[in-house]
């Protein structure tokens, strides 16, 4: 379809071009407001309107300059923009259907949340880790402070070590990333509860009630493991029990088998 402006032919396609690119700059300049970057950017796109205008002015001696810089302008452009490159590419993972198409290794991530749990546990340092599988949490990860790194044993070390001004709280996990620390979660209100429970317990059952997180809790005082799932505290795991409790929630066959009694139940609701 073509629509005629004057002497101009547009047609969708063009439209949904313009859309597009506006739509990427957008969000491009959203990612780095605000940053070193940004302006940068904008001395970048300076030079380079300096040598469109030196183009159609004819200017042949900074035509040539300008020519003869742009293989330089991209591997410059690669260096200087490296630390938002990687900060882009991490922002992209996040997206959902991103996510779907590149699954990251369960086996990963069950590696470094364990060996981390199992150093707290005997350091007796209290922690409160909570681990997304389908269902977002944004309003508690809203309350914490906002990390986006990349997930390991030693950030999530440092994280919990009693000197540090993030340790209380819960940090939140999704996929390989860390996505917050220092996050408050809601408490249960289950009144059958064990009243020596503490706070951290409490909490770990109080966001599995809302969610299909998996949430684990280091209690400060024994150095027991505690693991939340679905309203259900498991106390007094060990290393291997929680290693496998936490292969056995991320392995296919479970989650297949979750989605198909969500289903059925939905099903039955309606």
């Amino acid at each position: 379809m073509l629509f005629k402006i004057g002497f101009l032919s547009i047609s969708v396609i063009d439209v949904l071009d313009i859309v597009l690119v506006s739509y990427i700059f957008y969000k491009l300049y959203e990612f780095l407001k605000g940053s070193i970057a940004a302006r940068m950017m904008i001395g970048l796109l300076f030079i380079i309107l300096i040598s469109i205008v030196a183009e159609l002015l004819n200017m042949s001696g900074s035509t040539w300059i300008f020519a003869n810089l742009k293989t330089v302008w991209v591997i410059a452009f690669v260096i200087i923009f490296q630390p938002e490159f990687r900060r882009l590419l991490l922002y992209l993972g996040q997206i959902p259907i991103l996510r779907q198409i590149v699954q990251v290794s369960a086996q990963k991530i069950v590696d470094e949340v364990v060996g981390a749990v199992a150093e707290l546990s005997r350091k007796n340092f209290g922690a409160l880790i909570v681990v997304l599988r389908d269902t977002g949490i944004r309003s508690v990860i809203e309350t914490g402070i906002p990390l986006q790194a990349q997930l390991s044993k030693a950030l999530i070390l440092s994280i919990f070590n009693p000197r540090s001004p993030m340790h209380d709280g819960a940090v939140v996990i999704q996929n390989d990333i860390l996505v917050a620390a220092k996050c408050q979660l809601p408490l249960t209100e289950n009144p059958r509860l064990d009243p020596t429970l503490g706070m951290r317990h409490r909490a770990a059952l109080g966001l599995s009630e809302q969610s299909d997180a998996l949430v684990l809790a280091v209690s400060e005082e024994t150095g027991k493991i505690s693991l939340a799932e679905n309203g259900v505290l498991t106390g007094g795991l060990t290393e291997e029990g929680l290693k496998q409790r936490l292969i056995d929630a991320f392995s296919p066959a479970i989650q297949t088998r979750r989605g198909l009694s969500d289903l059925l139940r939905w099903g039955e609701e309606v």
